[in-house]
Formats: C-alpha cells, structure tokens, sequence
C-alpha cells in the first residue's frame, strides 16, 4: 500500500531525504576516518604529481631484456641493431623522447589518450568476449519472481545510496600498498563508472561523458528495454516504489516477449558493423529517442532468465548431481549470456555498468571495459554490497512512498531491413564466439598468499613465475605475457604492463622441467633470480617508468610530428612483443566474488587470478579453435606447478633448518662440524604431488596432454 507525500512540506521531504542519506554517509565517513588515521603524512589536498616520462636508455634496455627470451637469436641480434640506431646520439629515438616530454608539460597525462585509443577504441572486435569482463557477486536465493525483484529493488536503492557519495566526489581515497605506502591514488575512474558510455564509431570509437544530472536506469528483461525513472516530482523514488516498477516492467516484459526484436545483439556486433547500424537508426526519431536513453542511463539492470544445470562444465560432476550451477556456468552467464537464445540479447555491451540479477539467484556485472580497470570496479562492487548487507540487517528506515507512479516507458525501435539483417548476422557470429570460448575456474585450495608470504616472497611474483611455469611445460617456450600495473599514483593514471617473460624466468622454468640436471637449492636460487627481475619490473612500473607506455609514447609521437614510423616499430620483435599469448590480471576481492575475461589473441589465454590467505581462483579462458589452448588442462597443469614450488620451497626449508640444528647443537658442544655431518639424510621417497600434479612433471620436462 503506499502512502502519499502530498501535503508534506518542504522540510518534511527534505527530512525524508536526509535520512535516506544519512546512513551511507556514516559509513563512507567510518571508512575514510580509519584511512586518515593510517595515513595522516599525506595531505589529500595537494594534486598527484604527472606521470613522468620514462628514461630511454632504461626503456630499452628493458626492451631487449624481455624480447631475448621470446625471439629467435638471429631475430634478437637484428632488433639489437635497430635498438642501437634509434638510441644513437643525436638519433630518432632522443628526438622524440624530447618532443615527449614537452608534449607531457601540456598534458595532465601524456599517456592517457594515447592509451586508451590503442586499448579500447580503435579495438574493432566485439565486446563481449573479447573486451567486457564479467564478474560473479554472491549467489542469492529466489524461490519466487518476488524475490528476485525484491533483491534488484534494494540493489538499485543502494546504488542510489551510494551514488551519493560519488557525486559528490566524497569517496575515502584509495592508497597506494607498495612503495611510498599510503601515497593516494587518483580516483577519476570511480567517478566515470555511472556517468560514462561506449559509443561505437569508425574509424574508432570514443568515449562519452554525460554528467551526473541522469536520474534514470534503464532494465533489460526477455530481450526488452525500459526506461526506469528513478526520481519524479524533485523525490527519490523509495525501494517499495522501485520493486512496484520492477514488477510493472517484468509483465509488459511478458507481454512482448513474443514480438520483441533482439535489438541488444547489435551492441555484440563488431564494432564498425555496429558503427554503421546505429547510423542508419539514427534517422527515425524513435531510434533516436531510445539510443539517447540508454546513452545517457546511470546503468543498465538485467532481469535474466535462469540457466539450466546443462550449461555446467562438463567435469563439474558434484554439482551436477546435487542440481547446483558451477563457477563456469555463473561467469559464463556474467561474461556474454550464453547465447541469443538465452541472455545475450538481454544486454546493452557499450554501457559502462551492467547488473546482473538472474531468476535462479545468479547475480553479477558485465563491464565496459574502457572508463576503469577491474580493481575500481571491485572495490566500488564489494562496498556497495557490504553497504547493501548492513542497512538489510538493520532494516533501516527508507523513504516513503510515492502514490501515482506512472507507467515505466519501454524503449521503441524501427529497425530497417538493413539493420535486421546486422541483428541476424550478429546473432550468428555472436553464438559462434560463445561456442568457441573455452573456460575453466580452478579453486586451487592448498595455499594462498600467506604461503608464498612466509617464504619471503611476493604473492603476485609466484603467482606469475607459476603461469610461465605451466606455460612452458606445455608448449615448450615463453611468450609475451601481460600483467596490468596500476599507475594510478599520476593524475588519470590508468595501467602500464608488468613483463613476467624475462630470460632469468626462462632460466628457472628450465631447470625446474630438467631432470636431475639442477639441485634443489639450485632451483631455489633461480626462482629467487626471477622473483627479482619480476619485483623490479612491478616497482619501476607503478613508480611510471614502465615499457609499454613509454615505446607506445614514442611511437605516437612521431605520428604527431610527422615523421616516418622508426624501424624499431616495424620490426617482427616488436609485432610479436605486442602479442600478448598469455594475458594476466590480479584482481583481488574480500568476499565470494571473482572476475574473468577472454584471451586477448586466437592463440592465447586469458588468466584472472584472485590470491585469498588461504587459497586462490583463477578463471582460465582460452578459444576452441585454437588446437593448442586447452583451459581445463592449462588449469590442472598450473596446479602442479604451484604444488611444485610449494614443494621446493618446503624441502630447501628443511635443509635450511636441517644445517642450522647441527651448527647449532655443535656450538654448544664446542666441536667441530665435518663436512660429512652436515650431509642430509637419505630422502625416503618424493613429496606426493597431487592427484593432477603427479602427471604434470615429466622424464621429458613436458606435460602429457592426456586428461581423460
């Protein structure tokens, strides 16, 4: 039943608002008050220092150093030659490098436009798959259509709730943890997450900034879109008023259902096909009307359908049996809907937040991936929830209701001949995609972090040695690996990329696959050898002095000059050290949430990896098509090769510990030690590896490729 506001006065209703207000505000501000208190040396007034412009003869150095272990020799000594001539004094390379740094005195970051175009908008795949993350929230529980609204309604209030606070740019600072610790980081990307939106274009897209005066969201159901207006005479609609909406908007949905034009399926398009479509809809009004609609919408929410217990993977045996979705099932639904036939067709790809509510329970967020890295996302994702979970314990007390609530209006579409042969094609190549996509969730539950921390090593640097690990084990070599680094302590700074592909890694995974050729502490030595290269690399990264952007840098700079493209670009090292064969992300989450994306190339694989204490997910996607990619094997390989390292570690410990009692006992009996005594005892067999890592290290330094 609602209650009607007419006849409150004006601080009645401003009353109402300020209490809706109020309880986010202390949260927020119970956040930012532990973070000033931890870090009360910086001063949050002072703007972040630019982005500086890197050193040349560092940067390729640098270059040389990661390109020698994936090229051939004869290719490495023609790329040295070309290093050499454009590092010459008075050479190509320190004419540009001086056109940089004055180009970057202009610039907030001389590398954020550069970067983004050659990320994101002259991309000109589809999105999903290929460049929209998905991301799995919580599994919720909904026995009824009720339910499943109910939960979107509070979603969408807490949004609302929070929104707030981002508009009004008042959310507690991010810190930087590694070097200069508690340094804040630059925000800019939190504050695009509701405000921005994908516009396709050719030759290349752009991204659209539309303020943060929208009050609308726009719901997707059964392949429909609607307008949800969220505020309405100058008042918020309360969350009793939002399920009221919802409910309205899900019977016109099946309404339609029948009748509706998969309109959606063109945002799955590649982009200059959807470039095209959306002009020639752009000449009826309608399209017009409902185009800008959904550009200018706070975020899209998508009512799914459920998801039969068939889309499992097929080794998720358990859950099978117990009529349970798995991992692969849930990211699946997160990352494209799992076909036209299914949910695809119920999103809009170039928005940059779309929510996920399925009538199973199943909840989530596909992303655009342009406006902000994963980890903003995350961060912005799991407050929001631990926000949402909080006011539902305390049962707050919300806004009243609004009586008279107009009819949610459903976006019109007049689709030409054209562009219903765009949607039919799309449809096709659209499902092609889906089927191809190969992925798999490994929960790896033997360690996490804490083990590689008590070892005096870093978590992402044995993580990362593991991926070149398992990679060489099997296909025999390393290749060009991408591991995004926050440079997020510059204005607008986004990421530059982390090279795990070192030669002192290649050295290491080497002696790790040899057999008997390497001691233990041999072994131990190099993965300390490559551990530092890796730590290096991150450090000079994050503190702006990374490769990528800089040789990217210069490389658009002398377009911007005019010159000829140097050498240096145009050579096949240079192709191939931009073909990123192992594609890796750290995106950490507090709660029972993790994110993936697919593979960057044909030939590749795509690894997202979430290190808890006590344990670590990875989601490893890969293309079918290509006969050498395998998600599931690459998993259970990975496997191993963690166990591997553990197990290295654990033994050189043991010995570490086995010398160090007899030194000890010997000091305090004041007796020489001989070199016999300090022998270690006879081994009484191998540490057992598990079940798949036993089949993993082979006579051959290969794995088997034999799973069944």
């Amino acid at each position: 039943m609602h209650i009607c506001r007419r006849g409150l006065t004006y601080f009645q209703r401003y009353r109402l608002r300020v209490m809706a207000e109020h309880h986010v505000r202390e949260y927020v501000k119970r956040v930012a008050s532990i973070d000033i208190e931890n870090y009360p040396e910086w001063d949050l007034t002072k703007p972040l220092p630019k982005q500086p412009v890197p050193d040349l003869k560092q940067t390729l150095e640098t270059y040389l150093t990661v390109t020698k272990s994936v090229v051939s020799p004869e290719e490495y000594r023609r790329t040295e030659i070309l290093v050499d001539d454009f590092r010459r004094e008075k050479g190509i390379g320190q004419v540009l490098q001086e056109k940089l740094r004055q180009f970057a005195e202009t610039k907030e970051n001389w590398a954020y436009s550069w970067w983004l175009d050659d990320m994101y908008m002259r991309a000109r795949l589809p999105l999903p798959v290929n460049s929209n993350p998905g991301m799995v929230f919580p599994r919720q529980h909904f026995e009824t259509r009720r339910q499943q609204l109910r939960y979107a309604a509070r979603l969408i209030s807490g949004i609302l709730d929070y929104k707030t606070i981002i508009d009004a740019k008042a959310l507690p600072v991010d810190r930087c943890r590694h070097k200069e610790k508690g340094q804040p980081l630059c925000m800019a990307q939190y504050y695009r997450l509701f405000t921005s939106y994908r516009l396709p274009g050719h030759p290349k897209d752009s991204l659209l900034i539309s303020g943060m005066d929208s009050h609308h969201i726009i719901v997707a159901c059964k392949n429909q879109f609607f307008v949800l207006d969220l505020l309405l005479n100058y008042q918020r609609l309360s969350e009793d008023d939002v399920f009221t909406q919802l409910e309205r908007i899900a019977d016109m949905a099946d309404e339609g259902a029948k009748t509706a034009k998969p309109v959606g399926l063109l945002t799955a398009a590649d982009r200059t096909t959807w470039a095209h479509a959306r002009e020639d809809m752009m000449r009826d009004m309608s399209n017009r009307e409902s185009l800008d609609l959904l550009e200018r919408c706070m975020f899209v929410l998508c009512l799914d359908r459920g998801i039969p217990i068939s889309f499992n993977h097929q080794r998720s045996v358990d859950e099978t049996s117990l009529n349970v979705r798995d991992d692969v099932s849930l990211i699946l639904q997160m990352l494209h809907g799992q076909g036209s036939s299914v949910n695809t067709a119920n999103r809009w790809f170039d928005k940059t937040m779309q929510f996920v509510i399925s009538r199973d329970g199943s909840c989530g967020l596909n992303y655009e991936h342009s406006p902000s890295e994963g980890i903003a996302v995350v961060q912005l994702i799991e407050h929001l929830l631990k926000y949402m979970q909080e006011v539902h314990e305390k049962k707050l007390r919300r806004m009243q209701s609004i009586c008279e609530l107009p009819q949610p209006q459903q976006l019109e579409w007049s689709v030409s001949p054209g562009v219903e042969g765009t949607i039919q094609a799309t449809m096709e190549n659209i499902d092609r995609s889906i089927r191809d996509l190969d992925l798999y969730v490994l929960r790896f539950d033997h360690f996490g972090r804490e083990f590689p921390k008590k070892n005096n090593m870093s978590p992402d640097s044995f993580i990362q040695l593991a991926l070149q690990l398992t990679y060489y084990k099997i296909h025999g070599a390393l290749v060009s690996t991408y591991e995004s680094a926050s440079t997020r302590r510059f204005r607008l700074g986004r990421v530059d990329n982390i090279r795990a592909n070192s030669p002192a890694a290649l050295e290491w995974v080497k002696a790790m696959v040899a057999k008997n050729e390497y001691t233990d502490h041999e072994k131990m030595a190099l993965l300390r050898k490559a551990m530092g290269w890796q730590t290096q690399t991150m450090t000079q990264t994050i503190l702006g002095q990374g490769l990528d952007c800089h040789l990217m840098g210069l490389r658009e700079m002398a377009a911007e000059v005019g010159l000829p493209v140097p050498d240096i670009f145009t050579d096949d090292t240079y192709r191939k050290s931009n073909h990123f064969t192992l594609s890796t992300s750290q995106v950490n989450t507090t709660m029972d949430t993790f994110m993936c994306y697919g593979p960057v190339v044909p030939d590749g694989y795509g690894v997202c990896y979430n290190p808890h204490p006590n344990d670590i997910i990875v989601v490893i996607t890969a293309f079918k098509s290509h006969a050498e990619t395998q998600s599931d094997y690459f998993a259970y390989t990975l496997e191993g090769s963690l166990l591997q390292m553990s197990e290295l570690c654990l033994k050189t410990n043991q010995e570490h510990e086995f010398v160090a009692d007899k030194v000890r006992n010997a000091s305090l009996q004041n007796g020489p030690l001989s070199n016999e005594s300090l022998e270690l005892p006879a081994k009484k067999g191998r540490h057992l590896l598990h079940q798949h890592g036993t089949d993993i290290v082979q006579s051959n330094g290969h794995a088997k490729k034999d799973l069944e």
